[in-house]
């Protein structure tokens, strides 16, 4: 099974995580695409809804687009998650898995700072999305691991029936339709009653109606 991850505090979930989570499936061939609510530090609770709601969201998304997965492996934590400790987890449990853990620039650029970075290329390979406004600098110390680590789509897939492949460790630049959307826009536009039709799934929409969610 080839599976791709794409976690999120989905607050709320949009097209900006829904459209490339499938376009990505698409293109590298995976079998499915989990998506991952992320647990959030109790410190940062005033700032969103509640864990239910979150959730609730995503598994609505996943029953309209039957592509998709939940993942609530770390969401029902009461302890913060680290993606690596999270991975260990995956791995243990699904072993004949492959998983490709999808992220944006922004977020590689920071790797260094997650815990136990390097470990991540021992579980899963890296899909690594360019969203918009963040690019690469020629000098980042990331720029020698994507050289190091980088593969094509077209590598990748011509290895699949190969059972000597890597099952982890790669990065796999991908080029996708990015939405230039963001959960704190949308949660903006609710407030102010603006349009949020073209940025979210119907059952989101409904959903945020329906519990009177991101109102002041």
């Amino acid at each position: 099974m080839h599976i791709g991850i794409l976690g999120g505090t989905f607050d709320p979930i949009h097209f900006g995580h829904i459209k490339p989570a499938l376009e990505i499936k698409q293109k590298l061939l995976l079998d499915e695409v989990w998506l991952m609510p992320n647990h959030i530090p109790p410190h940062k609770q005033s700032t969103n809804i509640t864990t239910q709601h979150r959730l609730k969201m995503v598994q609505d998304v996943c029953l309209q687009y039957p592509q998709l997965q939940l993942c609530d492996i770390e969401i029902n934590r009461d302890t913060p998650s680290y993606t690596v400790v999270t991975l260990q987890q995956l791995k243990q449990a699904y072993p004949q898995a492959s998983f490709y853990f999808i992220m944006g620039m922004d977020s590689f650029i920071n790797l260094p700072s997650w815990h136990l970075w390097q470990q991540l290329f021992e579980l899963c390979h890296i899909v690594l999305c360019q969203r918009p406004g963040w690019t690469l600098p020629p000098d980042s110390p990331m720029q020698q691991v994507l050289n190091q680590r980088a593969t094509t789509i077209a590598q990748l897939i011509d290895n699949k029936n190969n059972t000597s492949q890597n099952t982890h460790g790669d990065i796999i630049p991908v080029d996708i339709c990015l939405q230039n959307i963001s959960s704190t826009e949308i949660r903006q536009k609710v407030q102010s009653n603006q349009d949020i039709s073209k940025l979210l799934a119907p059952c989101t929409i409904n959903y945020i109606q329906q519990h009177h969610l991101y109102r002041r």
